[in-house]
């Protein structure tokens, strides 16, 4: 573990996973979902990946307060004091701004990991190993990071960060020379033909959401690109981790910008590095990015249940609840998936419509199906 006494990690959990409807849902979105059948859900996974480069208490999961519960229930070691809860959605850099201060308050000289808790990553170990380097280079350099994924294929669905030729080489203690690429620019989802491009001039990243930086050169960049924010969380310095810190952002905090950080940092500033890393990482941002990654049957098929009967079915993904029974015929490229309350059954080649699908069902139906 590198730098483990200054490292703090903070687990993105207050998205609702529209994309996933019908199985993840408002009141039970996607990263409390075992959506993988390993047993344990994406925000349990992530959680146990992070106690490998920090201890329990340096772990602070950020979330909206509908999900308190929730969060406790999954994740029972955790401190209280230690979740953080969004009165409010307003995008990833409010909770950052607002997680960096009640951190830098505990220890001025910390490290920060952002990643979010609804991500797969299949090789473990390559990813401990690039965030311990980075978090290294951020503990010596005023540098913002961002874990850049080397590209599989020409995917329109990501943005991609562009970095320049070259690298910046530093020393590690006990360790060979490691690098990191300057970024000098971040590109918004492409066309087909421009991710091709992309993919081929092999100085792109996919953009996976996962920073790392110190308190001090985040809480910096905030105080230079976007003051308003700075200054409505400096304002609760006094209160941060103390009894007065909800009050204060229950106060505050839906007043904040709304606003990614993506925007309001990394696309301005000049100290941006990232670290390409290839970590089998997907954002499971679909169910068809799921059965990309799942085990499936000679026919392409990856189901959830023990008792089901195909016939002239390939290529599909199919999750019901346990203990029940299917049987299927004469189905190519679909996505079924019964959560006991809604049936979708649905082309993978469509599923870009399942969120205004769903928010038809809720304004037809009410909000039991959102």
């Amino acid at each position: 573990m590198t730098g483990t006494n200054n490292t703090h990690i903070l687990i993105m959990a207050g998205g609702v996973g529209s994309r996933f409807w019908p199985k993840s849902r408002n009141h039970f979105p996607k990263q409390f979902i075992d959506i993988l059948g390993l047993g344990k859900s994406l925000l349990q996974l992530t959680y146990e990946r992070f106690l490998q480069i920090c201890p329990n208490e340096q772990i602070y999961i950020l979330t909206n307060e509908s999900y308190a519960d929730l969060v406790k229930e999954q994740l029972p070691d955790i401190l209280t004091s230690n979740i953080l809860l969004e009165p409010s959605r307003n995008n990833t850099a409010p909770c950052i701004a607002y997680a960096s201060y009640k951190i830098a308050k505990i220890n001025p000289a910390a490290n920060i990991v952002v990643a979010p808790s609804d991500h797969l990553i299949l090789k473990e170990e390559v990813f401990l190993a690039k965030i311990n380097e980075a978090l290294t280079f951020s503990s010596q350099h005023d540098a913002l990071l961002t874990l850049g994924i080397t590209p599989t294929r020409p995917d329109t669905g990501y943005g991609y960060i562009k970095y320049q030729d070259g690298s910046i080489k530093y020393l590690e203690k006990n360790s060979e020379d490691s690098e990191v690429k300057k970024v000098t620019a971040f590109m918004e989802k492409p066309s087909l033909e421009n991710a091709q491009k992309y993919v081929v001039s092999s100085d792109y990243v996919w953009n996976a959401g996962i920073f790392i930086w110190s308190a001090n050169s985040i809480i910096k960049a905030f105080q230079k690109y976007v003051p308003e924010i700075s200054d409505l969380f400096e304002k609760g310095i006094s209160y941060y981790n103390t009894e007065k810190e909800t009050d204060f952002i229950n106060s505050n905090y839906p007043s904040s910008q709304n606003i990614s950080i993506d925007y309001a940092i990394l696309e301005k500033a000049d100290n941006v590095y990232t670290i390409p890393a290839d970590i089998g990482w997907s954002d499971l941002g679909t169910w068809a990015s799921l059965h990309h990654v799942v085990d499936k049957d000679e026919d392409g098929n990856a189901s959830s249940c023990q008792h089901i009967h195909l016939q002239n079915t390939n290529d599909c993904l199919i999750q019901l609840p346990a203990g029940k029974a299917a049987v299927i015929k004469g189905l190519s490229d679909y996505i079924v998936v019964d959560d006991g309350k809604v049936l979708l059954i649905y082309p993978k080649s469509d599923e870009q419509e399942i969120k205004a699908v769903a928010g038809k069902m809720v304004a037809d139906f009410g909000v039991d199906y959102q």
